[in-house]
């Protein structure tokens, strides 16, 4: 998350955007009439980018991916269950971490809430300070460990350093929740960073570490006692990991919501972080290490705990001919079903960046083991194998490219969208008609040479619905160039 006076600003200028005719309404969910509030029958067509008419509380069995910021997604049985940030579009929303669950990630259904207020714990340490707390959960994550199901929670200050993240824990996904004590806090002045956006990864070993922080310190770790879910040692901040800078050398704190991971197959740690403005200009950096407490390194090898923007940058704001684009796509929760991994995200539509929809891609993976996601969200579209022939035609193209802007959120207004362009693969195997530039194809890798060669982009082809002109189907094409640059390609 950020700054917190920034981010509770931004919270209360987005509800107040354009949404004269809706009513505030912070009932609990258990009072709102079904047989009037009800959600509808489920089609992917009808889902919008923006939904003025649902925004209310009082339509939260109607939310789905509406009203959705700061994911975290865990699965249990048949269900994914998601947890996220208390905020709405247009309205107050009422304080408890949003619940919500689906059987394929693409029908949401909105459960409710975790809490029916804000836990104890947290608001005893913000209080005890001289602080005054948010009015509202930030950035919850979600473990299952055992049979225990461990919700890990921020709660801020409404201004200066005063945050905490604090641990419920159930037997259930839907609760009820117990309140189990305060992981790491923050103080005015004191040492560490920021006490929000927690994530935890487990080692094979069995070793649970949790990664937090945002904006003034960069990104601290802590070794969590696997039978708690607590710090290993009481009183432990952890140690940085990963800070930001800027182009002439200061600190720049937008620097946040992080989600730390573990790969089985490439026997990595992969720490995701988010860069920038949260309406604007937020994008996902993702860096590894062969240990769980790093160093981490970014594309170049270099230790992301620096004075530097790292990268590579996989998902940044992009817009796609004939839609208006989508910007704030950060702060991911990403997880592994099936042997597949997945990115679950907020998108902000260009039109009104005010909503917030969700958003969850597949993630692929290059040969050197780097993450890749999809250009488009992700519909559980049926993978049959894609030909030669059928390669070839028009794609709408995208580099994803961000400029760096030191500061805070009035300094990045302008999501800086990475739009795209035409390119044409040739049935004859060139690119563009143009024999210095060529295609070749070896499912489910294409690799396009440029310069006769010179310069080779690799990228993993996949079947999608092109959800910006409502096709149930189409190609889709995902790859980092070899200076780290993530491209995209989808067919027209």
């Amino acid at each position: 998350m950020m700054n917190i006076f920034r981010r509770v600003l931004t919270y209360t200028l987005l509800s107040a955007t354009l949404l004269t005719s809706c009513q505030e309404d912070d009932e609990p969910l258990t009072e709102v009439d079904p047989e009037i509030f009800a959600p509808k029958p489920f089609s992917l067509d009808a889902l919008s980018d923006t939904y003025p008419q649902l925004a209310s509380n009082a339509f939260a069995l109607q939310w789905g991916p509406y009203n959705l910021h700061d994911p975290s997604i865990v699965k249990d049985g048949e269900w994914y269950y998601c947890y996220s940030t208390d905020v709405a579009y247009g309205t107050t929303a009422r304080v408890g971490i949003m619940v919500r669950r689906s059987k394929d990630l693409v029908d949401w259904q909105y459960v409710g809430w975790a809490l029916n207020s804000l836990p104890a714990l947290g608001v005893q340490h913000i209080t005890s300070n001289g602080g005054t707390p948010v009015q509202g959960l930030w950035a919850p994550y979600i473990m299952k460990v055992g049979g225990e199901f461990r919700l890990y929670y921020s709660l801020a200050a409404t201004q200066g350093r005063v945050s905490a993240i604090g641990l419920l824990t159930s037997s259930s996904p839907e609760g009820p929740w117990t309140e189990k004590g305060l992981v790491v806090t923050s103080v005015e002045g004191g040492p560490g960073t920021n006490a929000i956006d927690p994530s935890v990864v487990v080692t094979p070993a069995g070793q649970h570490w949790m990664v937090y922080g945002s904006s003034w310190d960069g990104l601290f770790e802590l070794q969590l006692n696997p039978a708690t879910g607590l710090p290993l040692n009481s009183g432990d901040k952890g140690v940085r990991i990963a800070r930001r800078g800027s182009t002439n050398g200061q600190v720049n704190g937008n620097l946040e919501g992080a989600e730390i991971i573990y790969n089985p197959q490439t026997n990595m740690y992969y720490l995701f972080a988010s860069y920038d403005w949260l309406s604007t200009k937020y994008n996902v950096r993702v860096f590894r290490s062969s240990s769980p407490n790093g160093p981490f390194l970014d594309w170049n090898g270099v230790n992301v705990d620096n004075l530097a923007d790292n990268g590579p940058m996989i998902l940044s704001p992009y817009k796609f001919s004939n839609h208006g684009g989508w910007q704030g796509v950060a702060h991911p929760s990403v997880f592994q079903s099936n042997g597949k991994f997945f990115m679950a995200h907020q998108g902000r539509p260009g039109v009104n960046p005010g909503f917030m929809v969700m958003h969850v891609r597949e993630i692929f993976w290059t040969p050197e083991g780097w993450p890749m996601v999809s250009p488009e969200r992700f519909a559980n579209v049926e993978q049959t194998p894609v030909t030669t022939e059928e390669l070839a035609g028009v794609y709408d193209q995208i580099v994803l490219t961000q400029t760096v802007v030191p500061g805070f959120g009035n300094e990045q207004t302008d999501p800086n969208f990475s739009t795209s362009f035409e390119t044409n693969l040739m049935a004859n195997g060139t690119i563009n008609g143009d024999p210095n530039n060529t295609w070749v194809y070896d499912a489910p890798w294409l690799t396009l040479r440029w310069a006769g060669g010179m310069f080779l982009d690799k990228m993993h082809v996949s079947r999608e619905r092109d959800w910006e002109n409502k096709k149930p189907s189409t190609i889709v094409m995902t790859g980092l160039n070899g200076g780290g640059l993530a491209i995209w390609m989808k067919k027209k």
